[in-house]
């Protein structure tokens, strides 16, 4: 079973990179102009932010505390899909303050994440990964295939910025 996650989870990584190449660029020159970044996670998401904020190689500069943000600064948000409603608040309290931000979800129909972020970058993490006897999916690696955007996102945060040094 190991081995078949391993599998999904590979092409899961490969589909990010294929239809999101340019979001990712978008997202990451959007956050590098930014005064500073502020980052949260939803719930699962709470992983992305934890490893930004504490990991053995933060994001530069990056802090939680989204209400200190001003429109001089920009905002990164993770959550499991555009249909959340405590990020789609916070979409459009920061559309109000004019504050820039980046949201990475997967898109679900009537999901209004992706419509209010200036960047979205889609998980594209519809269903589980792995089939059960009867037909179910299971194995849904939603905080993985953030964690992997959050890391795309840095190196190119970190190169734009290596540039301007």
């Amino acid at each position: 079973m190991l081995k078949m996650f391993t599998t999904q989870l590979t092409g899961l990584f490969k589909r990010i990179v294929e239809k999101e190449e340019f979001s990712f660029e978008d997202g990451a020159r959007l956050l590098a102009q930014g005064q500073n970044i502020y980052l949260l996670g939803f719930r699962e998401m709470k992983a992305v932010e934890f490893e930004a904020l504490e990991g053995a190689e933060p994001l530069k500069g990056a802090s939680s505390n989204v209400d200190a943000a001003t429109n001089a600064d920009r905002v990164l948000l993770f959550t499991r899909t555009s249909a959340d409603q405590d990020a789609i608040e916070l979409a459009l309290k920061l559309q109000e303050k004019e504050i820039p931000f980046v949201a990475v979800s997967t898109s679900v129909p009537d999901g209004k994440l992706a419509e209010l972020a200036d960047v979205h970058i889609n998980l594209q993490l519809t269903k589980g990964m792995l089939p059960d006897d009867i037909g179910n999916r299971y194995g849904y690696p939603s905080s993985m295939a953030a964690l992997y955007v959050y890391y795309g996102l840095k190196f190119t945060i970190d190169e734009i910025l290596a540039e301007y040094e």
